[in-house]
């Protein structure tokens, strides 16, 4: 089989042939038809010290399953998140990570929605959103992103707002049910809101903090880092949360089940509907991490093995 990988920090990527592995106990062997590739990801190869495996979102058939699975048999169709080699045409799934398909949606659709968007509605609902409630999204045009302006609005969001690096993205994030779209490097980020979904960090984080509304709420998710001044929160009583999707999928399966059937729901509805910006071979991983690195993306960039 092929799988994509680094020998340096910085790259650069290339196809190795390797044997199909084995599935462990617990472990389901997955033939991938769709890979998503994320700013995580990306970093792996950029600033990881020494080269690790590209794990990440699959989807695709289950071809084998190891000792003590019982939920899953040869022949389902299923997403999840793998730890290990996951840009590859077989991977190894974690029973407790991964997600039955349904029948109306396809290997893309799993890879687009499910992964990025049990991040974009955990960090909705870290927020604690009220109907009516204005909301802002730091890369509403990104993988996740694009998810979250979408999902405020079911949560009865009376006013969405975008935040984007480029003007040109504003189009789309407008399409998706943004009201209004802003640059990260606006004078104004207009009118207060009552809660951020911050993907970025950074020194993004010190205007996303000012954006908030007296009592508002940040939700940091990003790996991007940054600090928050304690004044600029108490002088306005704000607050900021850290939300990580692993915790939930690992500690609280029940809750991660719940979001899932939720996210399922609302795609069959036509309520969410994620967006692929582009789908690349796996001999074009390096195309692919290149859009994402750049942020031009406009929605979920997947490989198709």
């Amino acid at each position: 089989m092929r799988r994509v990988r680094h020998e340096s920090t910085g790259g650069p990527l290339f196809l190795e042939e390797t044997e199909v592995p084995e599935p462990g106990p617990g472990e389901l062997l997955v033939r991938c038809e769709a890979v998503g590739v994320t700013l995580p990801v990306v970093r792996k190869v950029t600033e990881a010290a020494e080269p690790i495996p590209l794990g990440g979102e699959i989807a695709g058939e289950v071809v084998a399953v190891g000792e003590g699975v019982g939920r899953f048999r040869a022949g389902d169709r299923v997403t999840g998140l793998v730890f290990g080699h996951g840009s590859a045409d077989f991977a190894l799934l974690q029973e407790v990570m991964a997600s039955p398909v349904p029948d109306v949606a396809s290997a893309v659709d799993a890879v687009a929605l499910v992964r990025s968007g049990l991040v974009a509605l955990g960090a909705l609902e870290a927020a604690r959103p009220e109907p009516g409630e204005a909301a802002l999204v730091t890369a509403a045009a990104s993988g996740v992103g694009h998810l979250a302006v979408q999902l405020a609005r079911t949560r009865g969001a009376g006013r969405v707002v975008g935040a984007v690096s480029d003007k040109g993205k504003g189009d789309f994030v407008r399409s998706l049910g943004a009201d209004d779209v802003i640059r990260y490097d606006d004078e104004s980020w207009g009118e207060p809101v009552d809660y951020v979904l911050d993907a970025v960090g950074g020194e993004l984080l010190g205007p996303a903090v000012a954006a908030l509304a007296p009592g508002g709420r940040l939700v940091a998710y990003s790996s991007g880092g940054g600090t928050v001044r304690a004044y600029d929160l108490l002088v306005g009583a704000k607050s900021v949360i850290g939300f990580q999707m692993a915790r939930i999928a690992r500690g609280k399966p029940e809750l991660y089940k719940r979001w899932r059937q939720e996210l399922w729901r609302l795609f069959a509805e036509g309520a969410v509907k994620p967006v692929v910006h582009g789908e690349f071979a796996l001999e074009d991983a390096a195309k692919a991490h290149a859009v994402i690195e750049s942020r031009s993306n406009l929605g979920k960039v997947v490989l198709r093995p």
